[in-house]
């Protein structure tokens, strides 16, 4: 089947721009319709990081650690089960140890005994370790009932989140988190570990400001944000200004051998260049490796590896990793052959009916972690709001939790937040951010809940936003097609969510097309009207139908990129639309 075809739109450029001269006038137009106008927007030194003092109750909450370090008091991390959650974990002990605590240990709730969170049904388990402090990462915005039971039980609690808080605040001593009312960071886009390292910097401080470091030298946290750049990338939050700076640092410790053994291990496994790492590595190959844990097991395996010095540990724990994932892509795969039997069953032609508007499916035999992986697919497939769902527990099927994925212009969390007010006590709990959310219901509910559902994005809807829309940074010619803009754009970064790489259109020959790898269309293009160009290109999980039948033009959706082979270099196209021309009257 080809693609579905989508509206090709360019970007707006913004007017201006001074640049050097030794700027790639096509590097220089892509960051112009991106917003950056001069090469001061593009400096990503820590100095020009927005400093830990802007971010609202960051003050109250590094005193509070600060006085469990100077008492020797322990603190107990409680972190999520995603790689953003696993890389702040990491951070907030790495950190800590840095500055002299050693009284420090983490916990992670398990997805499907705890549920998200700092929740009631992990506090046995936290009460046990009877921490004097607990501090959250990636998580506790939403845990409103856990942070009072942990009050209850004498436990100070410092919650460190970046996800949109609802009507009810926990009763935390502090919560650090930019996206609460009235804060005034500039950044609003924090990761989970993004948040935690504002923490631990404003701990820094705080110790530094009470002679805590009067006897050795206070520690440098920057040497862990290649913790942060893998959190940040991994968790798709938008690489503003300050995310890029934090990234941009994270990735040259990978490159230079200055990150942990553990990132290093994750690099080998993937078979990824780690002296070339860029932001899609760590977002397409090494936190996927991360999540898989928390997907299917347990994320401690991850915690540990990113935790351990020992090169040897680091690499057994990866290899763990990745048999993980492994398991995760082939289970994966079979929820994705039973998603075609049930599309099947639901009527996606009429774009005004409003049943179709959002898409809700269910599978006895799917698998709780991955249901997020599924949504998204299914998303991108079809174009439309979708949610999948899996039973809570295989032996108790009468609760089902869902994971939502959401397309441009319909706020995925504001349209649950609508199906709760319109129909109360349908959703039993639900969180999120704009593009992604999860939702727990039961099982007899769902019937309701996917009507509901449906109507609820019907309202949100409009025949623009019913448009795949694909953003490029227009034509590249003939001499542009080359590695010295490919190595440009490479050097450039990071590229990533809200900062997408450069992405062009043009219309090409195919000279040869064959499948490589078992899955992927491995084609040798000519842009249209210079045969003396050859160029390699290659679309993931695509065959041989993805061509047209009666010609060998095709136009191309594609970013340029530097292929290394057997110490080859050459330009190569990465294709993520092939769009058949129309054909001749």
């Amino acid at each position: 089947m080809s693609d579905r075809s989508p509206v090709i739109s360019r970007r707006v450029l913004a007017d201006g721009g001074s640049f050097p001269e030794s700027m790639h006038p096509v590097l220089a137009r892509v960051f112009r319709a991106r917003g950056v106008l001069s090469a001061d927007d593009l400096d990503y030194s820590l100095a020009e990081l927005l400093t830990p003092d802007q971010l609202g109750g960051i003050t109250t909450a590094a005193a509070l650690v600060a006085d469990c370090i100077e008492d020797s008091r322990s603190i107990l991390i409680v972190g999520d089960f995603d790689a953003d959650g696993a890389t702040g974990t990491a951070l907030a002990i790495r950190c800590l140890k840095a500055m002299g605590h050693s009284s420090v240990g983490y916990l992670v709730p398990n997805r499907f005994e705890h549920g998200y969170g700092l929740s009631v049904a992990l506090l046995p388990e936290l009460a046990a370790r009877q921490p004097d402090l607990v501090m959250t990462v990636d998580n506790g915005i939403s845990s409103v009932a856990g942070v009072a039971a942990c009050r209850e039980k004498g436990m100070t609690v410092v919650v460190t989140d970046h996800h949109l808080p609802g009507p009810i605040l926990p009763d935390a001593h502090a919560i650090v988190n930019p996206n609460m009312p009235g804060d005034d960071f500039a950044s609003k886009n924090l990761s989970g570990v993004g948040v935690m390292f504002y923490l631990m910097a404003a701990v820094r401080s705080e110790l530094t400001r009470r002679d805590w470091f009067a006897t050795s030298k206070a520690p440098n946290l920057g040497r862990f944000l290649d913790l942060v750049a893998l959190g940040t990338v991994a968790d798709l939050v938008p690489l503003d200004a300050n995310n890029r700076r934090l990234v941009a640092t994270g990735l040259k410790h990978i490159r230079n051998k200055r990150c942990c053994a553990g990132i290093s291990a994750l690099f080998r496994v993937a078979n990824r260049d780690r002296a070339r790492a860029q932001s899609s590595d760590l977002g397409f190959f090494i936190g996927p490796r991360l999540n898989a844990a928390g997907r299917l097991e347990d994320i401690s395996v991850g915690i540990e590896c990113l935790l351990t010095d020992d090169d040897a540990e680091a690499q057994r724990l990866a290899d763990v990793l990745q048999s993980l994932n492994d398991e995760r892509k082939s289970l994966q795969q079979t929820m994705q052959d039973d998603v075609h039997g049930l599309l099947d069953q639901i009527d996606l032609s009429g774009s005004t009916d409003e049943n179709q508007q959002g898409v809700c499916l269910f599978h006895p035999q799917w698998h709780q972690g991955l249901v997020g992986l599924i949504a998204s697919k299914v998303k991108d497939q079809i174009y439309r709001p979708v949610i999948a769902f899996a039973a809570e527990d295989a032996d108790h099927p009468e609760r089902y939790k869902g994971s939502a994925r959401s397309i441009r212009g319909v706020h995925i969390r504001d349209v649950l937040v609508d199906v709760d007010a319109r129909h109360p006590g349908l959703i039993e709990r639900f969180g999120g951010h704009a593009m992604a959310a999860g939702l727990t219901l039961a099982a007899d509910h769902f019937e309701t809940f996917r009507q509901a559902f449906s109507e609820a994005v019907g309202i949100r809807m409009n025949d623009e936003l019913r448009e795949q829309i694909v953003l490029t940074d227009g034509e590249l010619l003939g001499n542009d097609l080359g590695l010295e803009l490919a190595w440009a754009i490479e050097q450039a970064g990071p590229w990533g969510q809200g900062f997408p790489a450069p992405c062009f259109e043009g219309d090409f020959e195919v000279l040869d097309a064959r499948i490589v790898g078992a899955k992927h269309l491995k084609l040798q293009v000519c842009p249209a009207g210079q045969r003396g160009l050859c160029l390699d290109a290659i679309a993931f999980f695509r065959d041989l139908s993805a061509l047209p039948r009666d010609s060998c033009h095709i136009r191309l959706v594609y970013e340029l990129q530097v292929n290394e082979f057997r110490g080859r270099q050459q330009p190569q196209l990465l294709v993520s639309h092939l769009i058949h021309p129309p054909l001749a009257d």
